[in-house]
């Protein structure tokens, strides 16, 4: 144990040190094994339907556990936005907790299970600004969940949120898409909006994604220009699972991402 920590440990400093002096290209470079992978929206709701979801977890993200002081800074009834939120019961630990929750998900499978597997009794509905999608409202908590593309998603429906947990979804997402990813985002941030971003480092030569690589230095690219990035937490995440998939190390980053202060004149 002590050992694995030790080589964690070399391998973040290495890697920081290493990544304040990369450049674009070299962030290319570490990204071109993935860059050209496409995962269509019809894969991803045959992996729900086939139930090939490895990962989704049944307890609360120990992350968000972890941090989520620092997500609500003494704030209560925070307005919740999860990302390509699944089923995840992180969803309902929030609502519990008195705050509401807003996700998008392209699986209706997802969604219908995630109310049914917590005892929900929820309505459904058209949502005429996005043709096609329907929204899915909680009737005890304050959840609701859109089913559509994420990318079709935006402020005009229901406003900017003070909090966003992203687990698995820009990790999800196409690796072309991240600009269009992260620029939905940063439009969907209240000013006080405090955003946690789940991220993974993996060798990108063993391992094709989904989940993507996501290194520290396209955060900081992604989000710099408008936003303060903070590393909260790195983890040693590597299971018996990705172990499988050919890795040999995999590491878990967890950011606090906050849009810069504007002076005012």
């Amino acid at each position: 144990m002590w050992a694995s920590c030790f080589l964690l440990g070399v391998r973040l400093v290495l890697f920081q040190a290493a990544s304040s002096c990369w450049g674009q290209e070299d962030v290319n470079s570490m990204l071109a094994p993935q860059a050209g992978r496409v995962m269509a929206l019809g894969e991803w709701e045959e992996r729900w339907q086939e139930d090939r979801i490895g990962f989704h977890q049944p307890q609360v993200h120990k992350m968000l556990e972890t941090n989520i002081e620092k997500v609500l800074a003494g704030r209560t009834a925070v307005r919740f936005f999860f990302p390509l939120c699944g089923k995840a019961v992180d969803m309902k630990w929030l609502a519990d907790e008195g705050h509401s929750v807003v996700g998008v998900e392209i699986s209706e499978k997802a969604i219908k299970q995630f109310f049914e597997e917590n005892n929900m009794t929820y309505s459904e509905e058209p949502v005429p600004a996005i043709p096609g999608a329907k929204v899915y409202k909680s009737s005890e908590k304050n959840i609701s969940l859109y089913q559509c593309d994420l990318f079709n998603f935006s402020s005009s429906i229901e406003g900017q949120f003070g909090a966003i947990w992203d687990r698995g979804s820009l990790v999800a997402i196409n690796p072309r898409d991240r600009k269009k990813y992260a620029a939905l985002i940063t439009s969907l941030m209240a000013n006080d909006c405090r955003y946690l971003l789940d991220s993974l480092l993996y060798n990108p030569e063993l391992y094709k994604g989904p989940p993507f690589f996501v290194p520290d230095e396209q955060v900081h690219n992604l989000f710099g220009s408008s936003c303060d990035i903070e590393l909260l937490q790195s983890v040693d995440a590597l299971t018996e699972r990705q172990r499988a998939w050919g890795l040999d190390y995999l590491t878990e980053n967890v950011y606090l991402i906050t849009l810069k202060s504007t002076s005012v004149l």
